[in-house]
C-alpha cells in the first residue's frame, strides 16, 4: 500500500509541476500546442496497450466496453457542464476536468498492476506523466487569460493532484478485493474518458495552437510510450 502510495504521488506530481510552470510565465502558443500534442501521441497509446489491451487480458471485452462507454458519457456530460461555468471555465477548466476523469482511473490501474503483483508499469507512468505535464500548463495558461485568480488556479490543480495521487492505492485495495471484471471495467473507464478528452480538448487545442505539425509531434508521443510499454512488457 505505501509503495501504491509512493508511485501515485509521482504520477499526480506532474499536474502540480505543469501548473507552476505555466503559471511562472507566458509561453508560446507552438510550444504549448506540441507539448500537448506529444502528450496525446502518449496517451493514444496508453489507451491501446495499457488500457484496452490489459483490460481485455485480465476481464474480458464485454467489462472493458462497458467501462469504456461510461468514461465517455460521463466525460461528455461534465466536459459540456464545464463549458457554462463563464470566466475560466472554457477550455482551461476543460482540460483539468479531462486530467482529474482520466486521471483518477488511471492511477487506479496503476495500483491495480501493483497488486497483482505486476510491478509499475513504466510505460502508463511515464504516459501519465507526459501527458499531465501538457493538461497542467494549457490549463493554467488558458484560465489566468480567461481572468481566473491564481489561488483559485492553484487550488483546482493541488486538488486534482491529491485525488489522482489517493487513487493508486485505492486501486491497490480494489485490486485485493474485486475480480478481474471489475478492473477490465476500470480500464475501460479510463479509456473512454481519454478518447473523449482528446478528441474535444486536447488534440483541438493541440492543433490550433502549433499547426499542422501537432500531427508529427503526436506521432512521436505515441511512437515513444508505445515503445516503452513493448520493452517493459
Amino acid at each position: 500500500m505505501g509503495a501504491a502510495f509512493g508511485w501515485g504521488v509521482v504520477a499526480a506530481s506532474s499536474l502540480v509541476f505543469g501548473m507552476l510552470l505555466g503559471l511562472a510565465r507566458s509561453w508560446p502558443d507552438r510550444l504549448i500546442g506540441l507539448v500537448l500534442s506529444f502528450g496525446a501521441g502518449a496517451l493514444i497509446s496508453a489507451v491501446s496497450f495499457e488500457l484496452f489491451e490489459e483490460g481485455v487480458k485480465v476481464g474480458g471485452a464485454a467489462a472493458v466496453g462497458l467501462g469504456l462507454g461510461a468514461g465517455a458519457i460521463v466525460y461528455f456530460v461534465l466536459a459540456r457542464a464545464v463549458e457554462h461555468m463563464g470566466p475560466g471555465g472554457g477550455g482551461g477548466t476543460a482540460l483539468a476536468l479531462g486530467a482529474f476523469l482520466d486521471g483518477i482511473p488511471e492511477q487506479t490501474v496503476l495500483g491495480i498492476g501493483i497488486a497483482g503483483g505486476q510491478g509499475v508499469s513504466i510505460a502508463l507512468l511515464v504516459a501519465i506523466f507526459v501527458s499531465n505535464l501538457p493538461e497542467a500548463i494549457g490549463s493554467a495558461v488558458d484560465m489566468r487569460a480567461a481572468g481566473a485568480a491564481l489561488r483559485q488556479i492553484r487550488l483546482l490543480w493541488l486538488g486534482v493532484a491529491t485525488a489522482c495521487a489517493l487513487a493508486t492505492p485505492l486501486g491497490y485495495g480494489l485490486a485485493r478485493a474485486t475480480g478481474g471484471h471489475f478492473q477490465a471495467a476500470i480500464n475501460g473507464f479510463a479509456a473512454g474518458a481519454l478518447l473523449v478528452m482528446l478528441v474535444d480538448s486536447m488534440i483541438p487545442e493541440a492543433t490550433q495552437k502549433s499547426g499542422r505539425v501537432a500531427g508529427l509531434a503526436t506521432t512521436l508521443g505515441f511512437a515513444v510510450a508505445a515503445g516503452l510499454s513493448t520493452a517493459t512488457a
